[in-house]
């Protein structure tokens, strides 16, 4: 046998406690795993916190409209690229498309992933910014000029009825978008819950649980962009529009603990026979992700701070430290969510008799590196989407319309 993978072996059996199968020394569901339902939650988040505007007439909500389509599109553009690179032949991945399986739940998520790009955020995208292409078109200098002719799709007319419709065919597309915003998310959760029989996800809680997370996530990050990139820009924050979007916030973060508080409430009432080592799991292998990070500084701390500025009077300086720490202790949450639903649904044996630990590699395709790049890669888009399209400036014909 290989030396070196005996060696593995050795050091991985050294990490196993009670008995496991051979087979389940080994996790096989790596970072890129965790990586892959947290960025699909962010855009989730994004788009129905852009909904806020267009369907439920929030304008409070409005400065960050943009913002959050484009937040939206840019990590949806990087969400396969985990998946990708964990298949053994990614060059193969065209073929679900071609030869569709019905009865396969994670081959019909092409299905879900290619409708709601192509019909619903890119759609809205392009009528939201038809008119301003177009007047771009005519004002920047080439090659901008070009790029936003073809942007446009040669499209010409700007007239009062031709934004007047832009407006309408936003608006269905948004109300289209927000059950495919649900569907995108929630059919993670349903993956998870459905198709492994695995103690720790076959919860009917799961995906509702998946999706509510995700809107948190995706609200906490428009928020984060929106405070880093104003002052950048020079501007002042929009007081009105933070601590309307951190309402918001607040209410989702409360739906989420109490979602997931009913989930656990669920499984220690039902006692099955997986409730003791899945106690073993959550007061030892989990122990620091679960309690400390995602509960403790994902959930009790930021609500804590937020019921804090509801309850007090506290100036903007202070108000914007306190939403800014918020923010940032969620996305921490949120992720520790999706490892310990990833990684610890793999970490005890189907015997429920023993436990194993996962080592992440930190080099490799499947490593820390990688993960990391994963998450980089989407603020890169954004980037790059915010020169060509911009969130906040619109042309001047527009502005007139859009007061």
């Amino acid at each position: 046998m290989n030396p070196e993978l005996v060696q593995r072996l050795s050091e991985l059996l050294q990490e196993v406690t009670g008995f496991i199968y051979p087979n389940e020394v080994e996790i096989h569901w790596s970072i890129l795993i965790v990586v892959y339902p947290y960025i699909t939650g962010l855009v989730a988040g994004a788009f129905i916190l852009a909904s806020l505007v267009q369907v439920f007439n929030v304008k409070e909500v409005q400065p960050t409209y943009r913002l959050s389509l484009l937040t939206a599109l840019a990590f949806l553009l990087i969400a396969p690229l985990p998946l990708q690179f964990h298949l053994g032949h990614p060059e193969r991945s065209y073929e679900i498309f071609i030869t569709p399986q019905l009865g396969s739940a994670m081959a019909m998520f092409g299905f879900v992933y290619l409708w709601y790009l192509m019909a619903v955020l890119l759609l809205e995208i392009w009528f939201e910014y038809r008119r301003d292409l177009i007047v771009w078109s005519k004002e920047e200098k080439p090659p901008m000029r070009w790029l936003y002719r073809a942007l446009s799709l040669f499209s010409n007319d700007v007239s009062e009825g031709a934004v007047q419709f832009d407006r309408k065919a936003i608006k269905v597309i948004t109300v289209i978008g927000i059950p495919s915003a649900f569907i995108l998310h929630g059919y993670v959760g349903f993956i998870f819950g459905s198709v492994k029989a695995n103690p720790w996800w076959s919860s009917v809680l799961i995906p509702i649980v998946f999706l509510m997370s995700a809107i948190v996530s995706g609200i906490a990050l428009v928020i984060f962009l929106y405070m880093v990139i104003t002052p950048l820009r020079g501007e002042r924050i929009d007081m009105r529009c933070l601590d309307r979007i951190t309402s918001y916030l607040f209410y989702a973060v409360i739906v989420d603990f109490t979602l997931e508080a009913l989930d656990f409430i669920h499984r220690l009432y039902e006692s099955e026979e997986s409730i003791k080592i899945l106690s073993r799991l959550v007061t030892d292998k989990l122990f620091v992700s679960l309690w400390i990070i995602q509960i403790l500084l994902g959930m009790i701390i930021p609500l804590a701070i937020m019921i804090m500025v509801k309850s007090l009077k506290f100036d903007e300086e202070l108000r914007k430290l306190l939403y800014f720490t918020s923010v940032i202790l969620i996305q921490l949450g949120i992720f520790a969510t999706r490892w310990n639903v990833v990684i610890g649904g793999q970490l005890f044996s189907k015997s429920f008799r023993g436990l194993t630990t996962y080592k992440m590699e930190v080099a490799g395709i499947e490593g820390l590196l990688t993960a990391i790049v994963l998450l980089i890669l989407p603020f890169i888009v954004l980037t790059i989407l915010l020169k060509i399209l911009p969130a906040w400036e619109t042309s001047e014909a527009n502005r007139g319309t859009a007061s």
